[in-house]
């Protein structure tokens, strides 16, 4: 699973997500950090990323085109919480919803709640 961080999390998540196992890269070092929401939903799409993101765009993009990929974590109710916070919130809640990324989905991640939204959104 390779997860992109929007331009909206902090690059320092990159050290505990990848701690973890996982493949993540932030938009800033693919050049990307000032880059459209589109642009980098299509680059998500074309190189097998899931979307990390506090922008509710990305899922309403989603939604709107009825595209089945790529699947996007929406972290919500987190502006609050530090970098590493988030990162913790990432790694302890990621594992299980590995396959409904995989399949193809929406999944909101919030401090008390995880929901997740099989793509596309009919």
């Amino acid at each position: 699973m390779r997860l992109l961080l929007d331009a909206n999390l902090s690059p320092r998540l990159l050290g505990p997500v990848r701690a973890a196992g996982f493949d993540v890269a932030h938009v800033a070092e693919l050049g990307l950090l000032t880059a459209s929401d589109r642009t980098i939903l299509d680059l998500a799409e074309a190189e097998g990323f899931i979307v990390v993101t506090a922008d509710t765009y990305f899922p309403t993009m989603l939604a709107l085109s009825g595209a089945p990929m790529p699947s996007v974590v929406l972290l919500r109710g987190v502006a609050e919480l530090t970098p590493e916070l988030h990162g913790q919130l990432l790694v302890a809640n990621l594992p299980a919803v590995v396959e409904d990324l995989e399949r193809g989905a929406i999944v909101s991640l919030s401090p008390d709640r995880i929901r997740v939204r099989d793509l596309p959104v009919m």
